[in-house]
């Protein structure tokens, strides 16, 4: 299931237009909580979820409306209901320590591979 979620999570960036940048932080955040032994089959498209969303208002400079769409399609992709994801994402960054900023070398190997994907 973990690779179908991150085809998901690319291929909904690609619809809502995040950087392929966004893409590579979500599948960091996404799996150092794999790492962490944080994903069940119950959580694991919420988790997936918040990684985009969270790393989209990291990364990116979204408007509000933009952030709305974002959160519409991963509703709509992943199905599940937008206040669960909310409340979700509050678990995934303390999970993640509150370190959102990541290094380099990091995100580098996912950025290559999706830009080479393209």
């Amino acid at each position: 299931p973990i690779p179908s979620l991150k085809r998901e999570m690319r291929n909904l960036s690609g619809e809502c237009n995040l950087e392929p940048v966004t893409v590579s932080m979500a599948y960091v955040y996404f799996e150092k909580l794999v790492l962490q032994g944080k994903l069940n089959k119950q959580n694991r498209k919420l988790c997936a979820g918040a990684c985009v969303l969270l790393a989209a208002k990291i990364s990116s400079d979204l408007r509000k409306h933009e952030v709305k769409h974002l959160i519409d399609k991963l509703e709509e992709r992943f199905r599940f209901n937008r206040r669960d994801l909310i409340g979700f994402e509050f678990t995934v960054l303390v999970a993640l320590e509150l370190a959102l900023y990541l290094p380099e070398n990091q995100v580098l190997p996912h950025y290559r591979r999706l830009t080479q994907q393209s």
